[in-house]
């Protein structure tokens, strides 16, 4: 990965490859979602090279981060000792939609939910129902539910936002770079500052 992309995106000379740079949420909107996790102990999905994990770990009591790459998460850790944030951080290696992951998890008071869905291709279509993210974004949501109502879940612009019809009352945020709207973060419970959509620019 170039180091200067690298820099840009996330903020220092931190490690990456390709598939954990498309990943990564840029610096920005990052320190943007984390603002809502002051004092709280997190549950982090989805670690990739630990970007979020950082702004996360800036400003939470505690962060659970749960990846199932062991090469995502050997990235996460050596990003997180460059921010010198590795002692507020725990990792565990595992699939979120295993309920034996679930089972070593310890308390949490919220959760931030990023899963992949930087799948692309001209016949590629995101969806939010029979989610096509890794893990499945809306059975995801529905396992967290059971930990905790404070949720935080990032969604691809792509999205047909009439399939979040039927959740609970929530704050959907646009977030844009430049003009261009790069992702949605879905705020329920007490991180829901507005019960509407708002926006994020950058």
């Amino acid at each position: 990965m170039d180091p200067a992309a690298v820099r840009a995106k996330f903020g220092q000379d931190y490690v990456a490859n390709e598939r954990t740079f498309v990943m990564g949420i840029d610096r920005r909107f990052a320190a943007e979602v984390a603002e809502r996790f002051h004092n709280r102990r997190v549950l982090e999905t989805c670690t990739g090279g630990g970007f979020t994990t950082i702004a996360l770990a800036r400003v939470a009591a505690h962060v659970i981060t749960v990846e199932i790459d062991a090469n995502h998460q050997a990235q996460a850790r050596q990003n997180l000792a460059t921010a010198a944030l590795l002692n507020r951080v725990t990792f565990v290696l595992g699939d979120i939609m295993d309920e034996k992951t679930w089972d070593r998890l310890p308390h949490v008071d919220a959760a931030f939910l990023d899963p992949d869905w930087a799948v692309t291709g001209p016949d590629h279509v995101h969806r939010f129902v029979q989610s096509s993210t890794k893990p499945p974004a809306d059975a995801l949501l529905e396992r967290t539910f059971s930990a905790t109502q404070n949720v935080a879940l990032v969604l691809p612009p792509s999205l047909d936002i009439s399939e979040l019809e039927t959740l609970p009352r929530h704050e959907r945020q646009k977030l844009y770079m430049d003009q261009r709207l790069e992702l949605y973060c879905l705020y329920f419970g007490d991180l829901a500052i507005s019960l509407r959509e708002t926006e994020f620019r950058v």
